[in-house]
């Protein structure tokens, strides 16, 4: 049996604080539409889905198509945003994320991904513009994959890297990376510091649930342990 262990992060509200720039976007995409814009809190609520799940879910009485249209313009308006003010490369890491990921990466036994609703053009620009190049052994955004909080991603994940699930774990601030992590056979950590409350992590069936990045470690070699 492999050795090897695999720990997946999600992006948005775990690893960047992307917030204002999202909220942002679905504000001016929403007026486009010609629709009321959500409260900031439901916006982020949806942070981690697929856009048109995300879509449906804020504006429940459009159709189809019309979603498909509401995707399109949020699309347009994220792009014009991030052509602004410079998008993910504004946009701050977390305190002790950069170390927390160099310190998982220096760990030979250790492979890390990346499981996202962001669209793949997102996750380039992120790790471009972190300085992020060769950290992650696997990446795997909306582009390919089912919504969260379906295990496809995490499923692919496996495939690539060729680590058991029992020996993986998915991190995120969310209710869905939490149900995802579980429906894929993941151990899960849930985080503090993004768009959920800490209730929901727990409800969802969080393994650990920490308040800072310096508390990752111990959590990984407590769940690893068990």
């Amino acid at each position: 049996m492999s050795d090897l262990r695999l720990v997946v992060f999600d992006v948005d509200g775990t690893l960047i604080d992307s917030q204002d720039f999202i909220v942002a976007a679905m504000t001016r995409a929403f007026g486009q539409m010609g629709l009321t814009v959500p409260p900031r809190a439901e916006i982020l609520s949806i942070v981690g889905l697929s856009l048109p799940e995300a879509i449906a879910r804020l504006a429940p009485t459009l159709d189809a198509d019309a979603v498909a249209g509401g995707v399109a313009i949020y699309r347009e308006s994220f792009f014009a945003l991030r052509a602004e003010s410079g998008g993910e490369g504004v946009v701050p890491m977390y305190p002790g994320a950069r170390a927390a990921l160099d310190r998982l990466a220096a760990r030979d036994e250790v492979l890390l991904g990346v499981a996202t609703g962001k669209a793949r053009r997102g996750v380039v620009h992120f790790v471009e513009s972190h300085g992020l190049h060769g950290m992650f052994q696997t990446t795997q955004t909306a582009d390919d994959h089912p919504s969260k909080p379906h295990p496809s991603m995490l499923l692919a994940a496996l495939g690539e890297t060729g680590v058991a699930a029992g020996q993986a774990v998915m991190i995120g601030d969310t209710s869905f990376d939490i149900q995802m992590g579980r429906a894929a056979g993941f151990r899960t950590i849930g985080v503090a510091w993004g768009y959920h409350p800490v209730a929901d992590l727990h409800a969802a069936g969080a393994d650990r649930v920490i308040d800072t990045f310096d508390a990752l470690d111990a959590a990984l070699l407590e769940i690893w342990s068990m």
